[in-house]
């Protein structure tokens, strides 16, 4: 049992750790934790090991690598109309999500099917060689469709409806795995041949990793400069680090055990949290303060928050109620990591869209195509 549990620890570690690396290698981080995610309850099952409530974690889980694609879509993208198309397709899996833990409705996940997922795959897929800016919002909005209606609605149709396993029904129907082959070539050749007349010839040699950041934010002293000129405490900004993190805290609320409080004080308490993070930060850049490197930013703000919450938690405690620590532990951890990122790569997207009006080319233009 310890080696089913050394095992488990493991599947889970990675499904927190490799998601992380979507920000700098986006395609082949998302499809590590894609095929993660598909394959860590064969791994407990060839064990003979069935965690208990895995399938709410496994959802949990799901929506908080999505998060992290989605911030990365921030850092990253460089098509208006594929992020607006993006985070509209986010956002509305997370509230289906939410709706399917709260009610346990299976059909709610036929409904908001995750079709972010494989529209993020695609931009990826196609920014190795090409330019996605180059295609109209119209054509990725063509894109988004084709993914919803001839992928994400039968494959959600298929695990959350029907409740197959693939790996059975392949070994149970001899054509069924040719069928998907097929269907998948038809897939990609159909892209290949559609999708190069609208691009024209490559924009640059093949490269995996994310692009530069803009010169006019790429240090950390820049992006605080940015948050302290153009945002606020109430702002569109932090209503949408509320939803996310407000979101994903009431689906992990439904999976971890001895939780104390409902899903609507456990959003309001991360909404809290949110608003008093914005507030600090804009506090901080506002004094010309910074820190350059993420991973330091975020142990800095770790340890504000878990102060923060651990003095919340006396305080209640004092007064006759009482924190759940390891739970309260673990959001201030959610809560600190996605709203470090949000902070760093928000003034990135923005300075992008702005370099974008003067015409101003991206440093990623200059550089590969000198190549």
């Amino acid at each position: 049992m310890m080696t089913a549990e050394a095992v488990f620890a493991g599947v889970v570690g990675a499904r927190f750790l490799v998601p992380l690396l979507i920000i700098r290698f986006p395609l082949p981080a998302i499809v590590a934790s894609l095929v993660l995610d598909g394959v860590d309850q064969t791994i407990f099952q060839s064990m003979g090991y069935d965690p208990p409530g895995y399938q709410g974690y496994d959802k949990a889980m799901d929506v908080y690598y999505l998060a992290i694609a989605y911030l990365a879509t921030l850092r990253n993208w460089t098509s208006r109309g594929a992020f607006a198309i993006g985070r509209g397709l986010y956002f509305y899996r997370l509230v289906g999500v939410v709706a399917f833990e709260l009610s346990q409705w299976r059909p709610l996940l036929l409904i908001f099917p995750n079709t972010f997922e494989y529209f993020f795959i695609a931009y990826e897929a196609l920014r190795l060689r090409w330019d996605p800016a180059r295609l109209s919002t119209r054509t990725w909005a063509l894109v988004a469709a084709a993914i919803w209606v001839f992928v994400k609605l039968p494959q959600e149709w298929w695990i959350h409806i029907a409740q197959l396993d693939l790996t059975d029904e392949i070994a149970a129907h001899a054509w069924l795995l040719p069928t998907i082959v097929v269907g998948v070539l038809a897939i990609i050749v159909a892209a290949w041949r559609l999708l190069p007349p609208r691009l024209g010839p490559p924009a640059w040699t093949l490269h995996v990793a994310s692009d530069p950041l803009p010169e006019a934010v790429d240090e950390g002293r820049e992006q605080m400069a940015w948050i302290s000129a153009h945002t606020k405490v109430l702002s569109g900004a932090t209503l949408e680090k509320i939803l996310l993190v407000g979101l994903i805290s009431v689906v992990y609320g439904q999976v971890l055990p001895d939780l104390r409080s409902t899903s609507l004080q456990l959003f309001v308490g991360v909404s809290v949290f949110v608003v008093v993070n914005a507030a600090l930060v804009i506090l901080v850049a506002r004094t010309g303060r910074s820190v350059e490197a993420t991973a330091a930013a975020f142990a800095l703000r770790l340890a504000v928050n878990v102060a923060l919450a651990l003095s919340a938690g006396w305080a209640l405690g004092g007064a006759g109620g009482g924190t759940n620590v390891p739970a309260t532990l673990f959001f201030v951890l959610l809560l600190t990591l996605i709203t470090t990122l949000h902070d760093r790569y928000l003034p990135v997207h923005e300075v992008r869209r702005s370099q974008q009006d003067l015409g101003t080319p991206r440093r990623s233009d200059i550089a590969w195509r000198d190549k």
